[in-house]
């Protein structure tokens, strides 16, 4: 279920976008034309997936996890749900996260690490049979395990010599009054667009690189709408400008991952200016980058 609040002017980290009972997974229906629908299918997931039909194979980020299920972003900014079964077969490429072995475990999924996923048909869930880890960068997929919260009980004497650190990681899971913003970037759509401007291409990197230069500095990425449309349609709009926005941001201007918060869509929310006239509405179909730095390492 997503949550979204209409308090003005305040910077929301994103809930889990998931939430599903430990008997009952949710599923998204996949055609982009008409609303998205949360389906609950009952029971557990099957090990054995042989008499199942094939589904969609699905590439982009994990921008959410709860449970055994995953949330992946493409990148035209479409989300889709995926299931993660006892017969979910894990691999990696070449010895990825050093490991040293093809097989991963679910806690190998971490949030920004890109995946191209192969599905089955559950009902209407889709239930994952293969998931591919891929990054040609190892030395960026070693900083996404050792600065993930979830692989910090692993890190043992060596986090603990730098409690510091440690904390600014932690804290990217925490609440947004915990950081200090250092800058915000925004970037702007044509009406009922979410494709980026040559102009816009250049202000993410400057903005990269800006935030490159801060020690513990994290990417908040939020996307927005004028108030043209519906609500459902504004609200998926901003999620699309905002994974357009986090993609860019990691491809082509070297922004690692790990650093980034999942990013999330405010629809027309939070107004720059008054829709009531062109001018405003153009300063309100925005995507905001903001640079952020925990409280409790800022100018360590």
């Amino acid at each position: 279920m997503n949550y979204l609040s209409n308090a003005p002017k305040a910077l929301i980290l994103p809930a889990m976008l998931l939430a599903a009972a430990p008997t009952a997974l949710v599923a998204q229906d996949q055609d982009m034309g008409e609303d998205r629908v949360l389906t609950t299918v009952t029971g557990s997931p099957p090990a054995d997936m042989s008499g199942l039909t094939e589904g969609p194979e699905i590439e982009g980020l994990i921008t959410a996890r709860n449970g055994n299920q995953i949330q992946v972003t493409s990148s035209d900014g479409t989300s889709t749900v995926v299931t993660v079964g006892e017969g979910t077969v894990i691999k990696s490429r070449g010895g990825f996260l050093g490991l040293g072995r093809d097989r991963l475990d679910i806690d190998s999924l971490l949030n920004g690490l890109p995946v191209s996923v192969e599905t089955v048909n559950w009902g209407r869930a889709l239930l994952a049979s293969d998931i591919d880890l891929k990054s040609k960068d190892l030395q960026t997929a070693a900083m996404i395990r050792g600065g993930t919260s979830q692989q910090f009980a692993q890190q043992g004497a060596a986090i603990e010599q730098n409690a510091a650190a440690t904390e600014a990681l932690r804290g990217r899971f925490g609440d947004i009054d915990k950081y200090n913003i250092k800058g915000t970037t925004n970037v702007y759509f044509e009406t009922g667009k979410y494709n980026l401007s040559p102009e816009s291409r250049a202000e993410l990197c400057q903005a990269a690189s800006q935030a490159s230069g801060m020690d513990n500095a994290l990417l908040l990425v939020v996307g927005y709408t004028d108030s043209t449309g519906t609500y459902e349609i504004n609200q998926e709009l901003s999620e699309r400008r905002a994974g357009r926005v986090v993609n860019y941001l990691q491809q082509q201007c070297d922004w690692e991952p790990w650093r980034m918060l999942s990013p999330t869509g405010m629809a027309e929310s939070d107004p720059l200016a008054s829709n009531d006239t062109p001018e405003g509405k153009a300063q309100n179909r925005r995507v905001a980058v903001n640079i952020l730095v925990s409280k409790s390492v800022d100018g360590i």
